[in-house]
């Protein structure tokens, strides 16, 4: 016969499992003891969440007892819950987002040279969000994946079309600009760190 502790872990694991109100007489033939004494193990539960002032509570529903959070808990919960805004993309995300799509199909061996840096991160989180995807393989030598830009980029951008996009003469040139402009950035801050 299991110990009194041991029934009401017990009734704790299987309110957690059972997510409806659990009903005694369920409880009380797993456990292969009388339904009064499981009501009663159910109960005394309940008093103990109440008086440790515990998140979460246990609620009695006609014979059936349930976990549900504490009404006090209301507003927190609703914040957690709430659907959080998407986090923007990084400059990185942004370069190599901006060569899927000016480029594509493009290999992440082309997207490489434009960016002189590997991207093959930056590439698999694009396709993770939905905004790049493989659109096939090329012809040159071991055949690369090629990349292209998806539904979700031209609803993203609010775009009907790739054609849409802004003209940019050179994406290299575009994307080394702001390289360059950047270091000057840097150049000028850590000289006036020296003064």
């Amino acid at each position: 016969m299991p110990t009194k502790k041991t029934i009401k872990s017990a009734f704790e694991s299987m309110m957690f499992v059972w997510g409806e109100p659990l009903d005694v007489k369920i409880a009380a033939d797993a456990m292969n003891i009388e339904k009064s004494e499981a009501s009663e193990y159910f109960k005394e539960l309940q008093g103990e969440y109440d008086e440790h002032g515990r998140g979460i509570r246990i609620r009695e529903i006609n014979g059936k007892f349930q976990f549900v959070t504490w009404e006090e808990n209301f507003d927190y919960i609703r914040s957690l819950c709430t659907p959080v805004r998407e986090r923007r993309l990084s400059q990185a995300a942004l370069e190599v987002l901006a060569i899927v799509a000016y480029k594509q199909p493009v290999t992440k061996s082309e997207i490489d040279s434009i960016r002189g840096v590997k991207s093959d991160r930056v590439l698999e989180g694009l396709v993770n969000k939905g905004l790049a995807e493989e659109k096939g393989r090329s012809s040159a030598i071991g055949r690369p994946t090629l990349y292209g830009t998806t539904e979700t980029f031209l609803a993203h951008f609010d775009l009907k079309t790739i054609d849409e996009l802004p003209v940019i003469e050179d994406i290299e040139d575009a994307i080394h600009f702001e390289e360059a402009k950047t270091a000057v950035e840097i150049r000028q801050t850590s000289l006036d760190l020296k003064q």
